[in-house]
């Protein structure tokens, strides 16, 4: 299930390592036991430093006498299987996912720096919560119950695109008897059939990889399919031409805004592919939804998303045939009747409702000038 990230001039080895078998694998857990308990996100592993979990958005150090590199190949070696582990000692670098206990599992990447190795783990829980839980507006059960087309979720790494997304599956999973079927690298939240049937593949277990299994899917008449992420030409071609086919289709991809989306995509594409492209997706794209984790006011509350959303409505197709998707922050400030959302927008609405601070606004916007103006008449946080 290994995927490789890239080649090594000098292989790892983890032979000959002091640290005894199976001390590896105590630690391991003890870290992840305290990721659990004290209620973090990610867990950071770093040779010469303690373990680190993330709470609340802050990395906090846990008390433990400083990790050797001796203890972390021997981690290495107690939790990856055989073939796992050759791929590690191969490539330094690793994807798997772990399951911790009934309910909790760890995405998780091992790589090594500077000739050490490190871990990221991220918890993933099979409780998927739903759309009021995560501070997502109602309007998203609209969008999950469209019939086919294609639906992203863009931001950075650990902005919860995969936990809105699950969110989404499971209003589908709730309320309609069609087959879902997810590729998944590794499967992250596990769903549980309700009126919908769900199949999900893990790429290195079910798959080779993210390419075979989109071209299975014809075989396997789904109606609802997660890509994961979108990180290449083949895979972003395969989804929308799945969703050109019928489908409706989810997918998350890296990108900086809503409408910037755009570009990102555009910039997985060969320059005389640019334009087929720019006509499926004015044609089949239903939803880009841009989301950022913020600090919150609220000790109940540890995080909670900025949005922007952008809806594929009759003006917005019309921008995108035009090439005129630069603009299209207009048409999303203009159009918060018909469900679309801008990021500065959001951020005043986390504001004026006392879930966040003015400072975190400012800092988490491209447009800090545009929200200051906007936050003059809120004088009650005005202090900080």
């Amino acid at each position: 299930m290994a995927v490789v990230r890239h080649e090594l001039l000098v292989p790892v080895t983890t032979q000959n390592r002091g640290t005894a078998p199976g001390e590896g694998r105590k630690a391991w857990l003890s870290w992840l036991d305290a990721t659990v308990r004290f209620e973090g996100s990610d867990l950071i592993v770093k040779a010469g430093l303690p373990p680190r979990i993330r709470h609340r958005g802050a990395l906090k150090d846990l008390q433990s006498p400083l990790l050797s590199d001796d203890l972390l190949f021997q981690v290495a070696k107690d939790i990856l299987d055989p073939n796992q582990l050759g791929h590690f000692e191969r490539n330094g670098s690793i994807d798997f996912a772990y399951d911790y206990e009934k309910g909790r599992r760890f995405r998780v990447n091992m790589f090594m720096a500077r000739g050490k190795p490190s871990v990221a783990a991220r918890l993933i829980t099979s409780q998927i919560k739903r759309f009021e839980d995560l501070y997502l507006p109602a309007s998203l059960g609209e969008v999950a119950m469209t019939s086919q087309g294609l639906i992203l979720f863009s931001g950075v790494t650990g902005s919860g695109k995969s936990t809105s997304i699950a969110s989404m599956i499971d209003y589908i999973n709730e309320r309609k008897k069609v087959h879902i079927i997810t590729i998944e690298d590794p499967i992250e939240y596990i769903f549980e059939d309700k009126k919908a049937t769900i199949n999900q593949r893990e790429i290195g277990i079910d798959c080779t990889n993210f390419n075979d299994a989109l071209r299975a899917l014809v075989r396997e008449n789904p109606d609802v399919v997660l890509v994961g992420e979108m990180r290449d030409y083949e895979t972003f071609e395969a989804a929308i031409r799945a969703a050109e086919t019928g489908h409706l289709v989810f997918g998350t991809i890296h990108a900086s805004s809503a409408w910037q989306t755009f570009g990102r995509i555009y910039d997985l594409f060969p320059e005389e592919e640019r334009e087929q492209i720019r006509k499926l997706l004015a044609y089949n794209l239903r939803a880009i939804i841009y989301q950022k984790l913020l600090p919150t006011l609220r000790p109940d509350i540890g995080r909670i998303p900025g949005i922007e959303i952008l809806l594929n409505t009759p003006s917005v197709q019309k921008y995108v045939l035009e090439a005129r998707e630069g603009e299209l922050l207009d048409i999303i400030k203009q159009s918060r009747h018909e469900g679309m959302i801008d990021f500065t927008s959001s951020l005043v609405g986390l504001v004026e409702e006392e879930y966040i601070h003015q400072n975190v606004a400012i800092q988490a916007t491209p447009k800090p000038e545009e929200l200051k103006m906007r936050l003059k008449g809120i004088g009650h946080l005005s202090g900080g």
